[in-house]
């Protein structure tokens, strides 16, 4: 088998799909237009019953199976964007000034809308398919709120699966691997407080911008000096904020960063680290600093059954040959991970060819591998809970 018939008569309509939400990009919890969108195309395809405002803005849709009573599944697909000005050029491109999809959620929607309407159609399965259109994958964890929301429970969610489109690989291939497949993310907040003055007149002065880079310089030395080189640890500064003019020294510095990891013991020593730098690099130069740990999204841990069944079913849309089960885990974050918390499943990557990486301001999805992508997350549905011949 390939990439299911019906669905590949699909492809127009996703693209249709696809190219109509892109130019209308919603951020974190505010997807309401994205929603209202996905709602009318769920009606349309006769589901069976819709849910919406969860998490603010979410969309939960349930098909029944034609093949009696079973277990329900949960497939996932993210509707947020990002506060990226779109630089792509594309007809469809952004009509939202200072926002655009630049991650691929709008694909990850119009993939799941595609599989939807095909096992709306078919109902060739047991149980229940049970469709979730998540906000706020990009912050501030969608995903969460949804689980805090009971949608697994109340729907009886015995697994749940995620695509993700990635590009710079074989458009078209399928990506996993069992076990963490994406990292831990804290973000930590230092707030240093000194005396300014006069530049010419520094020793009048308690610098907080010499007690800042100071704090930078020490900070690097967690991942570098107090962790095992072979084991997967990030500890990034990405923004100092402080001063106004050439002559003055400031009163306050702004330190911030991100911490990505799997192990919870190496979490917390980069947090006990953090706090440790902070105190002490203030009091060696005399100001004040408070230092706030924002704890993000746990790693993301693919269950290795699940995963195993992930793989057969792409290989059997994809091809063996285009599947990958041993892709090596990312230091980027996601939010799935709450799911995957309460319920086995397993996440995967489909690759999308060549050009600008998520993130960018260049980056559009690849609407041809969008087939193969409906197509994976149907035949999940239809291999877990098969309807008897």
């Amino acid at each position: 088998m390939a990439v299911i018939n019906r669905i590949a008569g699909l492809a127009d309509e996703m693209t249709d799909w696809r190219r109509a939400l892109h130019r209308r990009p919603e951020l974190g919890l505010d997807c309401h237009e994205t929603a209202g969108f996905v709602t009318e195309k769920l009606r349309a395809f006769g589901v069976d019953s819709i849910e919406t405002g969860v998490a603010t803005s979410g969309v939960v849709a349930v098909i029944e199976g034609r093949g009696g009573a079973g277990p329900a599944i949960g497939l996932r697909a993210d509707m947020d964007a990002l506060p990226i000005a779109e630089a792509t050029g594309a007809d469809w491109a952004s009509q939202v000034p200072g926002a655009m999809h630049a991650c691929g959620h709008d694909g990850h929607t119009a993939m799941l809308l595609g599989a939807a309407k095909y096992l709306a159609e078919t109902r060739n399965f047991t149980g229940r398919a049970v469709l979730i259109f998540q906000p706020a994958e990009e912050g501030p964890g969608g995903a969460r709120l949804m689980v805090d929301a009971g949608v697994l429970e109340r729907h009886g969610i015995a697994q749940v699966y995620a695509l993700h489109t990635l590009p710079g690989r074989e458009a078209g291939a399928l990506l996993t691997t069992p076990g963490p497949i994406m990292a831990a993310v804290d973000t930590f907040h230092v707030d240093i407080t000194g005396h300014g003055g006069h530049g010419a007149y520094p020793h009048e002065t308690r610098d907080p911008v010499i007690a800042a880079a100071g704090m930078v310089q020490a900070i690097q030395t967690i991942a570098s000096r107090n962790h095992h080189a072979l084991d997967d640890l990030v500890v990034s500064v990405t923004q100092i904020h402080t001063g106004s003019a050439e002559n003055i020294v400031p009163d306050t510095a702004y330190v911030n960063g991100t911490v990505r990891s799997f192990d919870a013991d190496v979490r917390a020593m980069v947090l006990r680290r953090l706090d440790e730098i902070v105190a002490g690099q203030a009091a060696s130069y005399g100001v004040e600093a408070a230092l706030h740990i924002e704890e993000g999204y746990p790693p993301t841990v693919n269950d290795a059954e699940c995963t195993a069944f992930a793989a057969d079913v792409a290989g059997e849309i994809a091809g063996a040959a285009r599947v990958d089960t041993a892709l090596t885990r990312g230091m980027g974050a996601e939010d799935f991970a709450f799911m995957l918390q309460a319920r086995p499943g397993a996440y995967m990557f489909l690759g999308q060819g060549e050009g600008p990486g998520l993130h960018h301001p260049g980056f559009d999805f690849n609407d041809r591998v969008a087939p193969v992508g409906a197509s994976v997350l149907a035949r999940l549905v239809e291999r877990a809970q098969p309807a008897a011949a």
